[in-house]
């Protein structure tokens, strides 16, 4: 009987593992998916643009 105990609390623990692994991982495709959204419409303007094409030091000459 104590084994089959075990057993219920280690499902119950591997459900609530499983159930906060799935709520995580849609929080995180929601972000990523509001993110994109806000990007592709270019009202975004809480941050600035991550990648420019611009350096930000020149490239020096390269010794022969």
């Amino acid at each position: 009987m104590f084994e089959y105990e075990l057993q219920q609390i280690r499902t119950a623990e591997m459900i609530r593992e499983a159930d906060n692994y799935r709520l995580v991982r849609e929080a995180v495709r929601s972000r990523r998916a509001a993110r994109r959204e806000a990007a592709r419409s270019g009202r975004d303007d809480s941050e600035g643009r991550v990648h420019s094409r611009r350096h930000r030091t020149p490239r020096s000459a390269r010794v022969a």
